[in-house]
């Protein structure tokens, strides 16, 4: 593996080995290797973040490496520069870079100029990193995914739930995706995907059906904030302790936060599953470790 640019790119045999690494990262932490000592990794980022940051900043650290933030406003990107000769020039300097992004191609076109190990840390089509370490989370849970049934309740075609398909498509398990007819993965896609484990419908009941895995996120993405009259399609969509009713006895509920209560999770139903959301956020940190050792050059 040379980069992480999407769960699409992975193979089921890449996202296991993972989630090998990441799970035995978290169980012998601090005592990890230092793996990237001597290097300095880039995080460039074009989009606010809370988790990804932190996670990869903590993770770069406990491997032995220097992280080096940039936003936009840091470096030459915001002013225009154009992303091949941005990545020309940390190609030549840094070890690695983690791009937090709006468009997918800027981060396939930074792999391809710089040269170097490049992970997308979130781009409008794919959120690798975050798919990671919710599987992560359903293996310590459940004990894994084989014979489970997976719902995603919110945007049917989000970098959430592309990933998500994805993932269904090369390791197997059920995927329904309950979302608003306008919100819903283009036929095109789906002919692409060509996952028959993966179904789609406008019903959050009957894909929470015998569900193991409750799983939401924000009905707006970010860049989407100004696009109020959209929440409006998502009337009936909210994860409650109603939908959970249709669900699998021993159920978990993930998240992968920010979350905004009263919309797509209940106050009640956040704060009810709350030990694994917050399991399924810290397992950020192994598993970003783990494509982190994955992608450094000896």
């Amino acid at each position: 593996m040379q980069h992480l640019l999407s769960i699409e790119q992975l193979s089921a045999r890449e996202i296991q080995r993972l989630l090998e690494s990441a799970a035995h990262l978290k169980l012998q932490r601090g005592r990890d290797g230092q793996v990237l000592a001597g290097q300095t990794w880039a995080l460039i980022f074009t989009k606010s973040s809370t988790r990804t940051r932190v996670s990869f900043e903590v993770g770069i650290r406990e491997l032995g490496g220097f992280p080096m933030f940039l936003s936009k406003n840091d470096i030459q990107l915001g002013r225009g520069e154009p992303i091949k000769d941005t990545a020309r020039v940390l190609g030549r300097m840094v070890h690695g870079v983690i791009i937090r992004t709006f468009a997918q191609q800027d981060v396939v076109d930074f792999a391809e100029y710089s040269k170097l190990p490049t992970i997308n840390a979130l781009t409008d089509d794919e959120h690798p990193c975050q798919i990671l370490a919710d599987l992560l989370t359903i293996q310590e849970k459940l004990g894994g995914w084989e014979g489970k049934k997976v719902a995603f309740i919110g945007d049917g075609f989000s970098n959430m739930t592309i990933s998500w398909m994805w993932a269904a498509k090369h390791l197997g398990f059920e995927l329904a995706v309950a979302a608003p007819a306008t919100c819903q993965p283009p036929a095109d896609f789906l002919a692409k995907l060509a996952a028959p484990n993966v179904s789609i419908t406008t019903d959050p009941a009957v894909a929470a059906k015998g569900a193991h895995v409750i799983n939401t996120d924000v009905w707006l993405s970010m860049g989407q904030e100004d696009q109020k009259e959209k929440e409006l399609e998502f009337a009936g969509f909210q994860v409650n302790a109603e939908l959970l009713a249709h669900a699998a006895p021993g159920h978990i509920v993930l998240h992968c936060l920010p979350a905004y209560r009263g919309k797509e999770i209940s106050e009640e139903v956040l704060e009810l599953h709350a030990g694994t959301i917050f399991q399924q956020a810290e397992n950020r940190l192994h598993a970003q470790k783990a494509v982190l050792v994955a992608l450094a050059r000896k």
